[in-house]
């Protein structure tokens, strides 16, 4: 398939996770996601309700990172983080999954925590398996979990230790059974890193590099 036949605007998730991005460009960022057409914004918890305004009516949905980027908050926070998001008017939930319940065969302490988040809010939850830090068997246990907590998606990674990869999106999809959604996250710079991923399951993809994908998609690089 080539990369005219896939428009990858209505998969991405554009994406500002700058602890020093100002109002200005969560703005700008809120603009360019109308657009182009993207499906939503991912920004920080505390520039919720602004993105909420800019976007007031408007296609994207406002999308939030919870327990981010370590998922290593107590339950507690990460369920009133997540309820204070949704109160902003967030519509979607990234939550970071404990990586060191999986690690010790806690399975029942990581259910219960995305369990709680997924129905307190009855927003989509999108959880975070950092996969380049778990193993294989580990990877297959997070899934399975978060499958069953009630999950709308799940995503790769943070980007914070390594990014998504083709064979990371066809584990999951194998995984999930077209249960859930997809989400390949890091690293995704160019279009045809975008298109490969689509093409191997990713139903979403969180990147900062929306406008270079979009850009390379209009003007197509010539060897």
């Amino acid at each position: 398939m080539s990369f005219q036949e896939i428009d990858p605007a209505p998969y991405i998730d554009h994406t500002i996770l700058d602890p020093t991005a100002t109002s200005d460009r969560i703005d700008r960022v809120c603009e360019e996601a109308e657009r182009y057409g993207f499906a939503s914004v991912c920004l920080y918890p505390c520039y919720v309700r602004r993105a909420v305004e800019r976007l007031y009516k408007k296609k994207p949905q406002v999308c939030t990172v919870i327990g981010f980027p370590s998922g290593a908050s107590t339950s507690a926070t990460k369920l009133y983080e997540a309820q204070e998001a949704v109160d902003n008017g967030a519509t979607e939930l990234d939550v970071v999954i404990n990586l060191s319940y999986v690690k010790a065969g806690e399975t029942d302490a990581l259910h219960r925590e995305i369990a709680q988040i997924c129905e307190a809010t009855g927003k989509p939850v999108k959880a975070i398996l950092e996969m380049n830090l778990l193993t294989l068997d580990e990877q297959n246990l997070a899934a399975e979990i978060c499958i069953d907590a009630g999950v709308a998606f799940l995503k790769t990674s943070t980007g914070w230790s390594g990014g998504a990869t083709v064979e990371q999106i066809k584990l999951l999809k194998s995984i999930s059974r077209g249960q859930v959604g997809i989400k390949a996250s890091g690293g995704i710079r160019t279009l045809e890193q975008a298109i490969a991923l689509i093409e191997a399951g990713a139903t979403r993809l969180g990147t900062s590099r929306s406008l270079d994908i979009m850009t390379e998609l209009k003007h197509p690089k010539t060897d």
